[in-house]
């Protein structure tokens, strides 16, 4: 059984921002449907896992880009899961063009007990035979982003919606980060040059869901939170 799961794609239309290059949130929705696509061949695929009462939860994720390919460029996606521990386990993502890589990062994963609402152990999820030989494609740690944003500065809002929703019945991964995106202007975010994102999942959203925007300028870069009645249910970081 391979440890490494390659996926060969060409840059859409549809998979570009405003400036012709592979928008931030569709690298991350890259590496996702990658690690679904693995995780079917590996016996954890999503709906194996809920015929068992299971379900995928991110926990927080990590990107880098060197360089963000444009519209007709062909890449390669590659992902592959690290060495899991007793509750989660890291999976590492690339997208390459031959030695160059365009854009690199990690997900720390858990699995939910949909009844019970606890996290299951990782023991016997993967086969016996697979093996961690490689190493993580983004081996920094992952941000600590601002937990209060009580004084804050607040700039925009989102109203989760139907379209946000995914088969767990709460807000996609991906969406929150393309909802967050959203509050800024084109002009904002290519004056933000981004190059490093870090996303923490603390709460599910649901549909309809009313989150506030809150934005801390730190020396680390730019920390961001959607807030639900109050509380931070995913942060951000920006560098």
């Amino acid at each position: 059984m391979e440890q490494l799961f390659r996926q060969d794609i060409v840059i859409a239309p549809s998979m570009a921002d405003g400036s012709g290059l592979l928008a931030y949130d569709r690298t991350f929705a890259l590496f996702m449907d990658a690690a679904a696509a693995h995780s079917e061949l590996l016996g954890a695929g999503v709906r194996p896992m809920l015929e068992q009462g299971l379900f995928w939860l991110t926990v927080r994720s990590r990107a880098r880009f060197p360089r963000r390919p444009r519209i007709g460029e062909r890449a390669e996606v590659r992902t592959w899961p690290e060495q899991p521990g007793k509750a989660r386990v890291l999976r590492s993502y690339e997208l390459r063009q031959g030695s160059e890589v365009l854009a690199a990062g990690k997900t720390e994963w858990a699995v939910l007990n949909v009844k019970s609402g606890t996290i299951a152990p990782l023991a016997g999820l993967f086969p016996a035979g697979l093996t961690y030989e490689l190493p993580s494609a983004c081996p920094e740690r992952f941000a600590e982003v601002a937990r209060d944003f009580s004084a804050a500065d607040s700039c925009g809002g989102y109203r989760v919606r139907s379209t946000d929703i995914d088969l767990g019945g709460h807000m996609n991964n991906a969406a929150y980060l393309r909802a967050l995106l959203g509050c800024f202007s084109a002009a904002e975010l290519k004056a933000l040059d981004i190059r490093e994102i870090d996303l923490v999942f603390r709460a599910p959203c649901f549909e309809g869901d009313e989150l506030e925007l809150r934005r801390i300028r730190t020396e680390a870069g730019l920390d961001l939170a959607f807030l639900r009645e109050g509380t931070p249910a995913f942060l951000a970081r920006l560098k």
